[in-house]
């Protein structure tokens, strides 16, 4: 405790801290910022740095000592955010993917979402076939290298990039031929579009993990609207209705409060910015039902449609792009099994999915699978770049790792369903995506009477106290009102009473004398050392 107080009161005194923030092509821009500069003044420097006008579809990502990942709140200083000393160490990274890519405006935006994408399918959150993910890689080779020249390429020049935790030789064959054979021509630009066309039409596009574990077990379900997201602790509430007007709860645990907390905000902050029309209809919201209990939080940024209306309105030359080769593993990469162990801190590490887990969605939707126990494995029907040698960071909890997605539209979720025990199976479809998104639900629990009764008796409790305490606190301001030198009718009026003059001659005056007293004797004893 000791260390801390003094760890604060040295980091205090500093006027200026180093920071330095690694950006989608693993380069790092550092730059020094007052003690009291905010998020924003950080994130525009950035920006004017890399040339970037559609900013809005990026933030800013850190790591707590308690490895807790965050996203940068513009409009709070730095400084009070980060819990770790300085220097501070962040990273830039997509926060809204695109619904459309292609409908970006300028190529400097889309070659940054093309990064984050491309990292995405290295890390294991991009899924995809075998033939989707041998055409995506084929793209990004296109982009790097260029068109298939024998003499540059030899035999297997392939499997000298790693796209992907792990592929077979028969994957690096197809890639190849696809390279040499279907993308003569295309230049970076046109390669790296038609791969985010091709990325954003797979189901886990915009893929956020999130370590959590579901209370039930989980089952497919119909398209629901999701109307409120609630955190307690690490308990994580989302609350919905079907068609039918029938409302389903699904309750999450995440490994700590601080976790449960930040699933919480990047629910509210993604039904802020895909489902609202403008962002003067951004409410604050509350982490729970009564006032006095929870967080509150409100996001401060622009909803998707406000974006894209600001975005065609730009009207400059193109920035210029420096490209920079990543995949090579014969060189410098941000790929490598070593590297995406050092970038894990700021982009999670996936997990071995086995059919049993479930995938829910920051964005909003939920996915999952049958209830089996064998792993996800790599075969010529299905490629999943997470069945990874990668950790999984929650593995000391045994948690299962859901999946946060980002998809047009409002979070959907793995529900209980209170009405109805009954089971059934379904495709959803996320809002305007062309995607059909699985989702799930709960089945009731026997507890889950007694576990709403123990949260009703506890929220009676809570406000029993707090009333006390306002009452305690208003007679409190009574007393030093009406003993006062006010001169207001009302109080002349209390002042005149048999029980005020009683409680002023019998307690007021002798309590005051007591304090008194000490105080004369404590300033004494100061003067006297």
């Amino acid at each position: 405790m000791l260390s801390r107080l003094m760890s604060s009161s040295i980091r205090s005194l500093d006027r200026e801290y180093n920071c330095t923030v690694r950006l989608l092509d693993d380069s790092e821009y550092t730059c020094t910022i007052q003690r009291d500069a905010k998020g924003q003044y950080l994130f525009d420097l950035i920006c004017h740095h890399l040339n970037l006008l559609e900013k809005d579809y990026f933030g800013i990502r850190y790591v707590d000592p308690d490895k807790q990942r965050h996203w940068l709140e513009f409009s709070k200083s730095i400084a009070k955010q980060m819990k770790s000393q300085p220097p501070f160490t962040m990273c830039l990274r997509v926060k809204f993917y695109p619904p459309d890519p292609v409908s970006l405006k300028e190529e400097i935006t889309r070659y940054l979402v093309f990064l984050q994408v491309k990292r995405d399918l290295y890390h294991g959150r991009l899924l995809c076939k075998t033939s989707d993910a041998a055409l995506l890689a084929a793209y990004i080779l296109q982009a790097e290298i260029g068109d298939y020249d024998p003499g540059k390429h030899p035999e297997g020049y392939s499997s000298k990039f790693q796209f992907f935790p792990k592929h077979s030789e028969k994957l690096e064959r197809r890639i190849a031929e696809i390279h040499k054979t279907e993308l003569i021509g295309q230049t970076p630009e046109t390669s790296e579009l038609n791969f985010l066309q091709k990325a954003q039409t797979l189901e886990t596009y915009g893929v956020d993990p999130h370590p959590c574990k579901v209370k039930q077990n989980c089952y497919r379900g119909n398209d629901k609207e999701v109307t409120k997201l609630k955190f307690e602790a690490k308990t994580f509430h989302i609350y919905a209705t079907q068609s039918e007007d029938r409302k389903i709860i699904l309750t999450y645990f995440a490994p700590t409060p601080e976790a449960c907390k930040h699933l919480w905000k990047c629910g509210v902050e993604n039904q802020a910015f895909y489902k609202l029309e403008k962002s003067s209809q951004v409410r604050t919201v509350s982490s729970s039902n009564l006032f006095f209990k929870g967080s509150r939080f409100r996001y401060s940024g622009k909803v998707a449609k406000e974006v894209m209306e600001q975005s065609a309105k730009i009207k400059r030359d193109p920035p210029e792009i420096h490209r920079v080769g990543l995949l090579s593993t014969n060189g410098p990469s941000v790929f490598p099994g070593l590297e995406s162990l050092r970038d894990s801190a700021h982009s999670t590490p996936v997990h071995s999915v086995s059919h049993g887990d479930s995938f829910m969605s920051s964005r909003g939707q939920m996915d999952d699978g049958s209830e089996a126990s064998v792993s996800a494995v790599i075969s010529d029907e299905t490629y999943s770049p997470s069945d990874s040698v990668l950790p999984t960071p929650v593995a000391e909890h045994g948690m299962e790792m859901p999946l946060a997605r980002h998809l047009n539209g409002a979070p959907c979720s793995i529900d209980e369903e209170k009405e109805s025990g009954s089971m059934r199976e379904g495709q959803a479809e996320s809002g305007p995506s062309r995607r059909a998104l699985r989702k799930v639900r709960s089945k009731p629990s026997p507890s889950s009477d007694v576990e709403e009764l123990n949260k009703f008796i506890l929220s009676v409790l809570r406000l029993f106290l707090v009333t006390i305490g306002l009452l305690f606190a208003l007679l409190l301001l009574l007393i030093m009102l009406t003993e006062s030198d006010l001169d207001i009718a009302f109080l002349r009026d209390i002042r005149k009473t048999p029980e005020f003059q009683q409680f002023h001659f019998e307690y007021f005056c002798p309590l005051r004398q007591w304090f008194a007293c000490k105080l004369r004797w404590m300033g004494g004893f100061l003067v006297s050392k």
